[in-house]
């Protein structure tokens, strides 16, 4: 079943179908929401939050239109205003994520500690960029429409974050033998 074709049968009430979506969709929602909050339950809990919402609002859905970026779009508002509501003062990205798989030396898991850190120090507003555009796959004009601003504010969001990262890096020694 496509999307297109899920979104119409749900539209018309079709439950199962909206399972299509969930099954398709919710790894990379969940990814993201552990990526903003950096806690699993959290995570999950926004995750079954913006799943519910677009099933409320999904008879308001444009067929055609792509689903991943309108999820993505429910997910960041659910957290967003889950951290406002719970006064979080910023977002960090701690040890609670997995850092590693089987099979990874010393080095990578460390390379991954260390972009983990760097990820963290980026504003929230350049971290939902970075975290949406290269961790959730989407491109620049469905993380324009999931965050809610313009294409050229994700572009300028992406380089400032990338270039500070890049820095934070190098500072750390992950850069060394890479080019620049």
């Amino acid at each position: 079943m496509t999307d297109d074709e899920a979104v119409r049968r749900c539209q018309e009430g079709d439950r199962e179908a909206f399972r299509h979506l969930v099954e398709a969709y919710k790894s990379p929602m969940y990814g993201t929401a552990l990526l903003m909050t950096s806690n699993p339950a959290l995570a999950e809990e926004h995750v079954q939050e913006a799943l519910l919402n677009a099933w409320r609002g999904i008879r308001r859905f444009q067929l055609g239109r792509p689903v991943k970026p309108w999820l993505m779009r429910i997910l960041v508002n659910v957290v967003v205003s889950q951290q406002r509501r719970r006064s979080f003062q910023t977002v960090s990205l701690d040890e609670s994520l997995p850092i590693g798989a089987p099979g990874d030396d010393t080095e990578t898991i460390e390379n991954r500690q260390v972009l983990r850190q760097a990820l963290s120090q980026l504003s929230p507003e350049h971290r939902e960029v970075v975290v949406l555009r290269y961790f959730a796959d989407l491109s620049v004009a469905e993380v324009a429409r999931s965050a809610g601003i313009r294409e050229g504010t994700v572009k300028s969001r992406l380089h400032r974050a990338l270039r500070q990262m890049r820095e934070l890096l190098e500072q750390s020694g992950v850069m060394d033998g890479y080019p620049q």
